[in-house]
């Protein structure tokens, strides 16, 4: 079940309002929304929320002894095993023995193994509450329910934004609902599904296209307005989630910590990741970098644990060596800024935003294509190092059917939305409200792109 389906919007958000509110006590409310986000995730494929609850189960369990004070050490590393190992055997054993197969000329079988949706999200939700009660970051729940809501919750369940157990922990017995904070709820979700329907569907469109024809038949400027449409349209699919995520959360009395902030204003790549996906870049300085020794290590080691983390970044987004090139090439920028004091003199600089934009659209494409041969070919033709031409009727036609939308998805990009006065926004948000809800009830499934990592 998807935010922006009809049976989500007209049957199953109205209900789990409705009865949440009409129960009283906060034990009667909190298993209700267990109990809700349990059916939200077995929608469609009731056999991923089995696995998701062995992962909650041993996670508890796990906990458990942690907290118990003997070999508390021993518990957490198994936990983390567990989870990894989980994670591995759903996402990434067909990619490793297809590489083995490849590498060593062998004939081992491959099994086609169905990939749970948002396992990468809820598997680090599940990390992070054991590591937190090792740390004494979070107190243990000896009550399984609770344990299950916190990893199960339906809002942020299939693609985050990543909750940390000390931010929650103490939200599950102690948190108020309000009728401001309600409507405010409702406002974000309102948000979200707009961005999503209106911005980053259409952009698909464009996308899908493109991406389906031969890089060499596209000029460079087609290319490059692929290769924009697709960054925007993970920027409004994925942030329209999380917005959407935020908002449903606070309908439940929940306050979500924020996913992103104004990515595209960044001057450089290191301030992009400071700004996109901030629940997964955090999760990796906090339960990755510093364990390694963060930056408080010689150059060696600081240069392999920020490469560490970076590759594992792109490898957790997908199970694929475009992924893995993606975090690298991403390590190798960050590092460049880094170490040669160029992403200080860029955040000065206008040409910054240049440089930033031009180097995560083109990275971000690695992401995109079908497998590296497609990349390359893209690369080329963004570069016009294929004999492209520079504009063709393609780019035109571009331009004429979807200009529109990217032209709209720029300036909502930008601060620009919050400088028009609240009256004016309040009216534009209702009428994108409601063409998104047409969207919705006249158009066709479009999941959410972050369901895939």
């Amino acid at each position: 079940m998807i935010f922006s389906s009809a049976p989500f919007l007209f049957a199953f958000l109205p209900c789990a309002v409705i009865v949440y509110y009409l129960l009283r006590g906060r034990t009667a409310r909190n298993v209700f929304l267990t109990l809700a986000s349990l059916f939200f995730y077995a929608w469609g494929e009731p056999w991923f929320a089995l696995v998701m609850l062995v992962s909650i189960l041993a996670n508890w369990f796990v906990a458990l002894r942690i907290d118990a004070g003997k070999h508390r050490k021993g518990w957490m590393c198994a936990g983390v095993v567990f989870d990894l190992g989980l994670l591995g055997v759903f996402k990434y054993l067909t990619f490793i023995l297809r590489n083995v197969n490849g590498g060593f000329g062998l004939s081992l079988p491959v099994p086609q193994i169905a990939l749970p949706i948002g396992i990468s999200f809820f598997t680090f939700q599940a990390i992070s509450y054991i590591v937190d009660v090792y740390r004494g970051d979070g107190r243990v729940q000896k009550n399984f329910m609770n344990v299950c809501l916190y990893i199960s919750f339906f809002p942020q369940l299939i693609a985050g934004p990543i909750v940390r157990y000390q931010t929650f922990d103490n939200q599950i017995g102690n948190r108020r609902e309000s009728l401001d904070d309600f409507f405010a709820g409702v406002r974000r979700f309102m948000l979200g599904l707009s961005k999503k329907v209106l911005l980053a569907n259409n952009l698909a469109a464009l996308v899908d296209t493109a991406f389906a024809m031969e890089a060499s038949a596209l000029s460079t400027a087609a290319t490059w307005m692929a290769a924009a449409a697709y960054l925007l349209q993970v920027y409004y699919d994925f942030s329209g989630y999380s917005d959407m995520a935020i908002g449903l959360a606070k309908m439940f009395g929940f306050d979500l910590l924020e996913n992103f902030n104004l990515p595209f204003i960044s001057r450089s790549v290191t301030e992009f990741w400071r700004r996109w996906h901030i629940s997964l870049a955090t999760w990796f300085r906090d339960y990755l970098y510093i364990p390694l020794g963060g930056s408080r290590v010689k150059l060696p080691r600081l240069v392999f644990n920020m490469f560490m983390v970076w590759t594992l970044t792109g490898l957790w987004h997908g199970a694929e060596w475009t992924y893995a090139l993606w975090g690298f090439l991403f390590f190798v920028f960050l590092a460049f800024e880094r170490f040669s004091g160029a992403g200080k003199w860029l955040g000065k600089h206008w040409i910054g935003h240049i440089y930033m934009c031009v180097v995560v659209t083109t990275i971000t494409v690695l992401i995109r294509s079908v497998d590296m041969a497609q990349a390359m070919e893209m690369f080329r033709s963004m570069f016009a190092l294929d004999g492209s031409l520079l504009f063709d009727d393609t780019a035109r036609m571009f331009i004429r059917e979807y200009g529109v939308f990217l032209a709209a998805s720029f300036v909502c990009a930008l601060p620009v939305p919050k400088r028009i006065p609240e009256p004016v926004r309040a009216i534009g948000l209702a009428a994108c409200t409601f063409a998104a809800l047409t969207y919705v009830v006249m158009g066709s499934y479009n999941p959410f792109i972050y369901f895939n990592f």
